[in-house]
């Protein structure tokens, strides 16, 4: 006779259905004393409770004079953050395990039994959890500051690395809470898995922006402060670099939000990457043939050295370029500390170099066009001065 549906699940029910009996926590040396105490419930769960509470005293008072002594010595604050963001769980460790041994001491019924046990696991479990997710990033700084040895593991990599970390966490922490509340996993991950798929082609843009956003940290073609210019037109300064956007403010003071999908497929030209973090800017200039030469890259090359905000390391040069239809051109090259302030910069360059041409003669040739009238036209009268 085959079974119905029902027993089925029982049957799976049955066998994911976890033992929760945790008394085989007592050592055999402490068999008798817990026989003895066993039909008294109320003295046993005061006695394990103040254990506990001695034993989670005892842990923390190691853990404070021995490791916080040792990473008291070093420099960087995040290993004593580390120490006190695993001391909790582990004193909490004792106290429950402490009440789990105290409710295995009542005689209650097997549902209630099951239950409170469940829900002090359930505790236990999110209190790792969280240590957990706190010290992830902890840990990925402490190895970013070695980086000669965890070359892998930088500052710039540290955001993609703590998101993986935590979805590893939170999806075993998933799968522990089905196992403490004697859920069946397995279908739960196949249903999942058909979830994901439907979820998959449902938000697939989202889905791009966020691994084009994993490239993007991995990769590093950019970072905060950085000046951009995408082949899509737009320019500006990072100031957020996050999953599923990149943000930039523009020379108009206008935040820019680019999904990173776009970013990852597009031609970025970084202006503050290089050996220098400095843009040069190129201000080109003509001035009439019979100009002095040597005095015309003496005064660009003053204009440049005049200004407050050019750099001196590199220093401005001059650079004469071509002969032209009506001019000698040449081309002043000079570099700023930031591309954010090239408009400005040009705008007084263009100025100040006018200002020393007018006060030295310099001509600055302009295109003319001279008419030449051959002929009046019949009934046209001749123009008067």
């Amino acid at each position: 006779m085959q079974a119905t549906e029902a027993e089925k699940n029982t049957a799976a029910e049955e066998v994911f259905k976890p033992d929760l009996d945790i008394s085989f926590l007592i050592p055999d040396w402490l068999q008798p004393t817990w026989e003895f105490l066993s039909p008294y419930p109320g003295l046993l769960t005061m006695l394990l409770i103040l254990f506990a509470y001695a034993l989670g005293k005892l842990v923390k008072f190691v853990i404070t004079r021995s490791l916080m002594k040792i990473t008291r010595k070093t420099d960087s604050d995040a290993d004593d953050h580390l120490v006190d963001y695993l001391t909790r769980p582990l004193v909490l460790t004792t106290v429950t395990l402490a009440l789990m041994l105290a409710v295995s001491a009542y005689k209650l019924p097997r549902g209630l039994h099951d239950a409170t046990l469940s829900i002090l696991a359930t505790i236990l479990l999110l209190s790792w959890l969280r240590a957990g997710l706190r010290t992830a990033r902890i840990m990925l700084e402490l190895l970013a500051s070695n980086h000669h040895r965890f070359e892998i593991v930088q500052k710039r990599t540290i955001p993609m690395f703590d998101m993986t970390i935590k979805i590893l966490l939170v999806g075993l922490g998933a799968y522990f809470f089905l196992l403490i509340w004697g859920i069946n996993p397995t279908a739960w991950l196949a249903s999942a898995g058909v979830i994901g798929i439907a979820v998959g082609f449902a938000a697939k843009d989202s889905l791009a922006n966020l691994f084009s956003g994993l490239f993007i940290v991995a990769d590093a073609p950019y970072k905060i402060g950085d000046y951009i210019v995408l082949d899509t037109g737009e320019r500006g300064k990072v100031t957020s670099l996050g999953m599923r956007s990149t943000r930039l403010l523009t020379r108009d003071d206008v935040e820019v939000t680019i999904p990173n999908a776009i970013i990852a497929n597009a031609k970025i030209v970084n202006e503050s990457g290089g050996p220098w973090v400095k843009h040069r800017i190129r201000i080109p200039v003509g001035v009439a043939y019979g100009s002095d030469v040597d005095e015309v890259c003496d005064t660009l090359e003053q204009a440049a050295n005049d200004h407050p905000e050019i750099v001196r390391q590199p220093g401005p040069r001059v650079r004469m370029r071509a002969f032209g239809n009506s001019s000698l051109d040449f081309e002043l090259l000079a570099w700023i500390d930031h591309p954010e302030k090239r408009g400005r910069i040009r705008h007084d360059l263009l100025k100040n170099i006018y200002k020393a041409f007018d006060q030295k003669g310099i001509t600055i040739p302009f295109p003319q066009t001279d008419v030449y009238l051959r002929s009046m036209p019949e009934g046209a009268e001749p123009f008067e001065d």
